[in-house]
């Protein structure tokens, strides 16, 4: 009789072991996707919470640079009415177009641009638009202000997960410009 009680605790601790054992392969009660283990839940967590950030940045990001362009956009109305007013070009005016070379500058690294050279494929791919070519003083700052206008609106019209290439080479523009205006000063 021992021998059979003996048997009967060997049985019972192996089906105690395999109910053990079976019950850390079965699915958490708390976990989405049954059979999946419960690693997976912090991993999909995570995923989620850094794509959210990953969205919030890009907006944020989008909002700056709309700020930019109304920033650059107010630079140039203020050389404007500066050059209308002094017939001239002062200290502070000098200040403003090198601040608006370099916001403008921004927005187009932002855009993904890069310098405004003409031999780049893409804008032979695509039609380019002739960037105004004052010939004085007073032309070349009511085209700044009117080109600076148009990148504002184009920023407007993008989206943060859009490039506006029309954006990019009116911001090209709007830098030759600042060069034509820092020159003839």
């Amino acid at each position: 009789m021992s021998l059979a009680r003996f048997s009967s605790v060997i049985i019972f601790m192996l089906l105690l072991a395999a109910a053990t054992f079976a019950q850390n392969d079965l699915p958490d009660a708390s976990s989405r996707t049954p059979g999946r283990p419960r690693g997976d839940d912090a991993s999909i967590n995570l995923k989620e919470m850094l794509a959210r950030q990953r969205a919030e940045r890009d907006k944020k990001d989008y909002e700056e640079m709309l700020k930019r362009g109304e920033e650059a956009l107010r630079l140039a109305k203020q050389l404007e009415n500066s050059y209308e007013q002094n017939r001239g070009f002062s200290s502070d005016d000098r200040a403003r177009l090198e601040s608006l070379e370099k916001v403008v500058t921004k927005i187009r690294k932002e855009l993904g641009g890069d310098d405004d050279s003409e031999s780049d494929e893409r804008t032979l791919l695509q039609p380019v638009e002739e960037t105004p070519k004052p010939s004085t003083m007073e032309e070349g700052f009511k085209y700044l202000q009117s080109t600076t206008m148009k990148l504002v609106d184009e920023l407007k019209k993008t989206t943060r997960f859009s490039i506006s290439v029309v954006a990019i080479q009116t911001s090209n523009s709007v830098l030759k410009l600042v060069r034509f205006l820092r020159l003839k000063k």
